[in-house]
């Protein structure tokens, strides 16, 4: 089969009009001819730039040969060395603006699918079996990580392989964090998360859910059992409009919505007893990826129609271009340079209408995007459902109960060029320190504060 360096191979996916009223998963993978296929377009360059554009340092030249000769458990063991969770990274990690960005075709062509490939390599072990990894001696050292999101698990995982004893500690009743509760199932089944939670057990690691470091038990207690703490809580505290209107029935922070629909198994209402409302029309306020997993998951919940609105236009959306590429394909509409000013309720408290403002753009403001300028035109839009997704801030909870933890003037801990924070033995990274960012970005943290801690922990050996 003659190789066409200039195209990617396609993702099949399944068809638009079918998976726009359900929650199965849109991409459905390679299969091994596929993947061998894309690999052989790496140009395996002197100087893979494409390694430095990924937070977790995954081999993607020495991966991508690999698959290219067929040599599948090679390849995912050179993944598994670096990245604890790839079949994670390889679905929802934005790779067209990281590694497949510095990708050498991308100058003249698309870049290599590295994205789709490393998600191969995940299927590949589910479908076979998993790999059986050997572990060092254990250490005597106990670490305790607080949160099972995205940074926690790297963290966990990442000791684990050095012999650490590695203790979780969720809040939740169910481990993974913004994993669970916020990545609809379209994109992450929550039988792929099971999977690689589930690795991280046959590590060692253990996970204690329902314990809330902080209330069900305090930091200074944990501090007693443990030579080291990883902070990694999340950016969990949903930020407002502050319009009139916020408190209606039927308007919801993202936060509440995607865990309603995830976490709590809205989708499979009435299986589950979460019922999550839909109505004629749902309106998602916002245009990052939070925003696109809120307005798709309205459509498949049953809305009419659901629409995205936005005070800038696309060119300052933050969402991923697949997620807008595939949201446009399943009918959803967008009205740019449109910000919502009151929602409108009715005599009985529930939400009927929002009041819109059409935007105009000006000078850049401090993100360097341009600044959204009122216009004075407004108008009505009538809706059942509105959903605020314009971003989160980080859980104060920790901070506000444990003595010598700094915050920022955003409520994000303050932590030094190791991930330490000013409390002894305390660490932290991933949103709770950079308030809400991508899940590769807080697993690229969460690796620099691993090593850390190994560092320190055995004495720079």
């Amino acid at each position: 089969m003659p190789i066409k360096l200039g195209t990617k191979t396609p993702m099949p996916m399944l068809d638009p009009v079918e998976r726009s009223r359900v929650f199965r998963e849109v991409n459905q993978g390679y299969d091994e001819a596929r993947a061998r296929f894309e690999a052989q377009r790496c140009l395996e360059c002197e100087d893979p730039d494409c390694e430095k554009g990924c937070p977790v340092n995954v081999p993607i030249q020495k991966m991508a040969g690999l698959i290219a000769d067929g040599r599948f458990e090679d390849a995912l063991r050179a993944v598994k060395a670096v990245n604890a969770l790839p079949a994670v990274c390889g679905r929802v990690c934005p790779q067209e603006t990281q590694c497949e960005k510095k990708c050498h075709m991308a100058k003249k062509f698309k870049p290599v699918g590295i994205g789709f490939l490393e998600r191969f390599l995940a299927d590949w072990e589910i479908a076979n079996g998993r790999l059986v990894e050997e572990l060092p001696e254990p250490r005597k050292e106990k670490i305790a990580v607080v949160g099972s999101g995205p940074a926690g698990l790297t963290v966990a995982g990442d000791l684990a392989r050095l012999g650490y004893g590695v203790k979780i500690f969720e809040a939740l009743h169910s481990s993974g964090g913004v994993l669970r509760y916020g990545i609809p199932e379209f994109r992450l089944p929550k039988k792929i998360l099971d999977f690689e939670i589930d690795g991280l057990r046959r590590l060692g690691v253990e996970i204690e859910c329902n314990v809330v470091v902080g209330k069900t038990i305090s930091m200074e207690e944990v501090l007693k059992e443990y030579d080291a703490v990883f902070v990694g809580t999340g950016a969990g505290l949903p930020n407002f409009l502050n319009i009139p209107g916020e408190n209606l029935t039927g308007v919801y922070s993202s936060n509440e919505y995607l865990t309603r629909v995830n976490l709590m198994k809205g989708y499979l209402f009435p299986q589950y007893d979460t019922p999550v409302q839909a109505g004629r029309r749902t309106v998602v306020c916002g245009a990052g990826n939070v925003a696109m997993d809120s307005v798709r998951s309205a459509l498949r919940l049953g809305a009419e129609e659901a629409v995205i609105v936005y005070r800038r236009t696309i060119k300052e959306m933050t969402a991923r271009i697949e997620e807008y590429e595939h949201a446009l394909e399943e009918g959803i509409k967008f009205n740019w340079l449109t910000t919502p000013v009151r929602l409108i309720g009715d005599d009985r408290g529930w939400l009927k209408a929002v009041e819109l403002e059409k935007m105009k753009l000006g000078e850049p403001d401090a993100s360097g995007r341009a600044r959204p300028v009122p216009t004075g035109e407004k108008f009505i839009m009538e809706c059942n459902t509105f959903v605020i997704a314009i971003g989160n801030s980080p859980n104060p909870l920790i901070p506000m109960t444990t003595q010598g933890i700094k915050t920022n003037k955003w409520g994000g801990i303050i932590v030094d060029e190791n991930g330490m924070t000013s409390k002894d033995k305390v660490y932290a990274a991933g949103d709770i320190v950079t308030g809400a960012a991508t899940v590769i970005e807080a697993a690229g943290a969460g690796k620099k504060v691993a090593a850390a801690i190994h560092k320190r922990l055995s004495g720079g050996k």
